[in-house]
């Protein structure tokens, strides 16, 4: 019961904002002055293919693998909202054609291009923390862009309800991350736990942990929109 009111609650919640943003014609806007109809959100997973990215401190698990698995329960919840929802990776292959040199530099750019071509009002970028010399970090960890205000104020709205699934209070951070300067739009990078920490890397392999971090995302990104 507690669970049904608690999606009731953020149903109307979406359905509200989602009116709110459409009365004050908020569409993501070309340079050219071309309109998309929905509100639009770019989810990234990070890295991809040959790139696994971080690994598992005991399951070498590959970041990217759990990465795309938060990214796609997004996408449902976002789609399942009404958003109109773009993915740079919808799979565990990269977006660099062959695995040649250069290929970071190629699945970057190609990157980019997506979300450009998205004209996106929002971006949200997914990946996982590592910390080596400390394997006792752990916690969720958003970034923004430095210098802009409603990036930040997006990256807060995200944080909060991380240090919720943590148990911690820490502050959103600026990084200078390529994928944060991909768009105009209000952009963050989110870590969302650390794989050297043994405690958190097994929460972050299992389904139900996975859609917890989801929905502290998407909740995030709704309380900043509303």
């Amino acid at each position: 019961m507690i669970l049904f009111k608690k999606s009731a609650v953020i149903a109307a919640a979406v359905f509200l904002c989602l009116l709110l943003l459409s009365c004050m014609g908020l569409s993501a806007v070309s340079s050219a002055g071309a309109r998309r109809a929905e509100y639009c959100v770019v989810l990234d997973a990070g890295h991809g293919g040959v790139d696994p990215g971080v690994l598992g401190v005991v399951s070498r698990e590959k970041e990217s693998n759990i990465n795309l698995k938060i990214v796609q329960k997004l996408q449902t919840m976002f789609a399942d909202a009404g958003f109109c929802v773009v993915l740079t990776r919808k799979n565990e292959g990269g977006l660099y054609g062959l695995p040649t040199q250069g290929y970071k530099r190629r699945d970057m750019e190609k990157r980019r291009e997506i979300i450009q071509d998205a004209l996106p009002n929002l971006v949200v970028s997914v990946h996982q923390n590592n910390f080596v010399s400390d394997p006792n970090r752990y916690g969720g960890q958003a970034f923004f862009r430095e210098g802009d205000e409603e990036c930040k104020k997006l990256a807060e709205s995200i944080q909060a309800r991380l240090n919720g699934l943590s148990g911690k209070e820490v502050s959103p951070l600026s990084g200078d991350f390529f994928m944060l300067r991909c768009s105009d739009a209000p952009s963050v990078l989110v870590e969302c736990g650390f794989l050297s920490n043994a405690r958190e890397e097994a929460l972050l392999l299992t389904d139900e942990y996975q859609t917890k971090v989801a929905r502290a995302v998407f909740e995030g990104c709704l309380a900043y929109l509303c």
